[in-house]
C-alpha cells in the first residue's frame, strides 16, 4: 500500500491571519516536542507521546500494517497548542468500533470504504481526550481540518473513535454522526477493602468469587503485582510469552512487539503494572495494566496453563483489589464482555463521532444509528446488576 508519509496539508484556522495559526500534518511524533505534547494530552497515558511514539518506534504502526500516522498539529505563533491522534486505515482491526458492516455495504456498491481517516489510539479501546486541545475552538478547527483532509485525500470518512466528555461539545456542534456504545468498568465506591467490595454484591456473586478463589489458592496459584518501575527483563519475557501465546491460541498474530513493551518500560515505567500469577512458586500466568492517578486499565493477559478461574482472578478481581489499595476510582476491563457483569463491573457509556463523504451512505448509517442507539439503552436497562445496592456513579 502507498505510504503517504510526504502529505503536505495546510488548514488555516479563523484566527491565522492574527495569530499565524496553522494546521499541519505531522506523520512522525518524534517531530512534535514531547512536553509541547503532553502539555496537551493531560494525564491520559494512552494519549501521551511516549505511548504513541512508542508504536511508531518499534513498527507497531505504518503503512506496512495499514496504521499510518498522519497527526494533524495546531501551531500558533510557531507552537503547538492543538493536536490529534491521526491514522490512515486500510482496514478496520484493532479499533473496537465496528464498522465492518458498512465497510462490506460499499463493496457491494462498487464503491472504497478504506482507506479512511481514524483518530483513536491504536489497538487500544479506552476512552479518553481525542481532540488535544485548551478550547472548544481549537477542537473545532481540528475536527474542521480532518474533514478537510479527508476530502482532498479523497477517502470515504472520517472517524473520531472514544472521545471523553471535553471533546463532546465541539463534536456535537458539527455534522457528525454519533454512535453510542458501552464497555464495562468497575467504580470504586470508597471501599477500604476487597472484602468491602464483595459485601456489597448480590449473594451468588459474592459466594462465587470466594469459591474460585479458595480453589486457586488450594491450587497453590498466588499473586504479584509488580509496578512497572520495579520490574524486570525476566517479568516481561514471562508476559509477552503470555500474550503471544492468546494470539497463537486463536491462530493470529500480536499486535504489539516485544520492543514496544521495552519501550513503555524505560519511559513510562510509572504508568505500567504486571500482575503475575504464580503456582507452586512458577510463573504460569500474567495480565498487564496501564493506569494514571485515577484509573488502572486491563489491557492484556495470557496463560501457559489452563487453570480453572485463574482468568478472571488475574484480569479482574486482581485487577479492583489493586485498585482499592491504591486509592483509585475506576478500573476498565477493556471491550466487551458481559461475563464482567458478574465480577463487579457495570455497562459503562462511550462514545464515537463519524463523517461518511457519500451523502446516500451517510442518511442510511444515520438511520442505521437511531436504531442501534435504542437497542443499546434498552441492553443496558436489562441487564441485572451485580450489587444488593448499587454504589454511586463517579463523579
Amino acid at each position: 500500500m502507498e505510504a503517504r508519509q510526504n502529505v503536505h496539508f495546510e488548514a488555516n484556522p479563523p484566527d491565522a491571519e492574527a495569530a499565524e495559526t496553522v494546521i499541519r500534518v505531522v506523520p512522525r511524533m518524534a517531530d512534535l516536542d514531547p512536553a509541547d505534547w503532553d502539555a496537551l494530552a493531560g494525564d491520559s497515558p494512552f494519549v501521551q507521546h511516549a505511548f504513541l511514539h512508542a508504536l511508531e518506534a518499534t513498527e507497531c504502526v505504518g503503512a506496512h500494517i495499514g496504521w499510518e500516522p498522519v497527526h494533524l498539529a495546531l501551531f500558533r505563533g510557531g507552537r503547538l497548542e492543538a493536536a490529534m491522534p491521526l491514522y490512515v486505515k486500510h482496514h478496520s482491526w484493532g479499533e473496537f468500533v465496528f464498522d465492518w458492516a458498512w465497510a462490506d455495504a460499499y463493496r457491494r456498491h462498487g464503491l472504497n470504504y478504506y482507506p479512511k481517516l481514524v483518530c483513536c489510539v491504536p489497538f487500544s479501546p479506552v476512552p479518553g481526550p481525542r481532540l488535544l486541545a485548551k478550547n472548544d475552538a481549537d477542537r473545532t478547527a481540528l475536527i474542521q481540518a480532518a474533514l478537510k483532509l479527508t476530502q482532498e485525500l479523497g477517502f470515504s470518512s472520517f472517524h473520531i473513535l472514544f472521545p471523553t466528555e471535553p471533546d463532546h461539545a465541539a463534536l456535537n456542534a458539527m455534522p457528525l454522526l454519533h454512535r453510542s456504545g458501552f464497555q464495562f468498568h468497575w467504580n470504586n465506591a470508597g471501599y477500604a477493602a476487597f472484602d468491602d467490595f464483595l459485601a456489597a454484591m448480590t449473594h451468588d456473586k459474592r459466594k462465587k468469587i470466594r469459591q474460585e478463589r479458595k480453589k486457586l489458592d488450594t491450587l497453590g496459584v498466588t499473586f504479584r503485582w509488580v509496578e512497572g518501575a520495579q520490574s524486570a527483563d525476566t517479568d516481561w519475557d514471562h508476559f509477552y510469552r503470555c500474550y503471544a501465546d492468546t494470539y497463537a491460541r486463536h491462530r493470529s498474530e500480536p499486535h504489539l512487539n516485544r520492543a514496544f513493551f521495552s519501550n513503555l518500560r524505560e519511559t513510562m515505567p510509572d504508568n505500567l503494572l504486571l500482575i503475575i500469577a504464580d503456582k507452586d512458586g512458577e510463573p504460569v500466568a500474567c495480565s498487564f495494566c496501564i493506569k494514571d492517578g485515577q484509573r488502572l486499565y486491563g489491557r492484556h493477559w495470557g496463560t501457559l496453563e489452563y487453570v480453572p478461574g485463574l482468568h478472571f482472578e488475574t484480569c479482574y478481581q486482581q485487577g479492583i483489589e489493586y485498585a482499592i489499595a491504591h486509592g483509585l476510582q475506576v478500573f476498565e476491563g477493556g471491550a466487551q464482555g458481559e461475563h464482567k457483569l458478574s465480577r463487579g463491573l457495570v455497562p459503562t457509556a462511550t462514545h464515537s463521532w463519524h463523517w461518511l463523504e457519500n451523502a446516500e451512505f451517510r442518511e442510511a448509517v444515520d438511520r442505521f444509528l437511531e436504531r442501534e442507539t435504542d437497542a443499546i439503552s434498552h441492553y443496558m436497562d436489562e441487564l441485572e446488576g451485580p450489587f444488593r445496592r448499587e454504589p454511586p456513579s463517579p463523579a
